[in-house]
């Protein structure tokens, strides 16, 4: 049965975090299933592996979960292929949350390439704002987030109050490895994105996104050239 909470105390989350250690990501994500029900939804990129396996794990659980993306406008055609793949395999409708700026109104509002000049300001026009609006209702979100992704991820746990949208986040890969989750993809024959073979570890827009040199980061491809790490969603 769905529990109504308003607004997680500190204790909760501790106690959720401990409860969830060594659950595994199936384990969390059919935790969250059960407590939050309808109100939970899935962040899925069709970008990177970490969202295709927690879709392929989830749907198995509840087939009718809820699925969303951010259509920024700049996504790659192979982002939209493997999302077309996916309504196929999976048998689901996920949806597309955009901005309210077209790519033309925001180059007529802000100048061309405004990616290259404040990425922070692209980010929340294309990104967050959409983000936002796909969790209206919804008392937690599903995120594919890792430890071993980046520098700025070393912290991320199971479950935490993501004060920016002022919901939970649940983040059930926290503790796997790249190679955990490749391991997963294999073994489920799960599809990915076709870019993964041609150097792209993390998949984000067309614009702010490059291949990565064999012994960087896997994020080090996106916002490449710029202090920028993260879209702004999970900081």
């Amino acid at each position: 049965m769905t529990q109504l909470i308003e607004r997680a105390t500190e204790a909760d989350i501790e106690g959720w975090n401990e409860e969830l250690a060594e659950a595994g990501p199936q384990g969390i994500l059919a935790w969250a299933i059960r407590r939050f029900g309808p109100q939970v939804t899935l962040a899925c990129s069709f970008g990177g592996i970490s969202g295709m396996a927690l879709l392929d794990m989830a749907v198995k659980i509840d087939p009718a979960i809820k699925v969303f993306y951010l259509d920024t406008g700049f996504l790659f055609p192979e982002t939209y292929a493997l999302r077309d793949e996916a309504m196929r395999k999976y048998n689901i409708s996920p949806v597309g949350f955009g901005p309210q700026l077209s790519t033309a109104q925001q180059a007529a509002q802000f100048g061309e390439g405004l990616w290259q000049r404040d990425p922070d300001k692209c980010c929340a026009i294309r990104k967050i704002e959409p983000n936002r609006q796909a969790l209206v209702g919804m008392q937690a979100w599903i995120a594919g987030l890792r430890r071993d992704q980046s520098t700025t991820r070393r912290q991320v746990r199971p479950v935490v109050w993501d004060a920016k949208f002022e919901l939970l986040k649940i983040s059930p890969l926290w503790d796997w490895t790249e190679d955990m989750v490749w391991t997963y993809i294999r073994a489920e024959e799960v599809p990915y994105n076709s870019l993964h073979a041609q150097g792209y570890p993390s998949i984000g827009c067309t614009n702010c996104t490059r291949p990565v040199a064999a012994g960087e980061d896997s994020r080090a491809g996106r916002w490449s050239g710029t202090s920028k790490t993260e879209c702004g969603l999970h900081k």
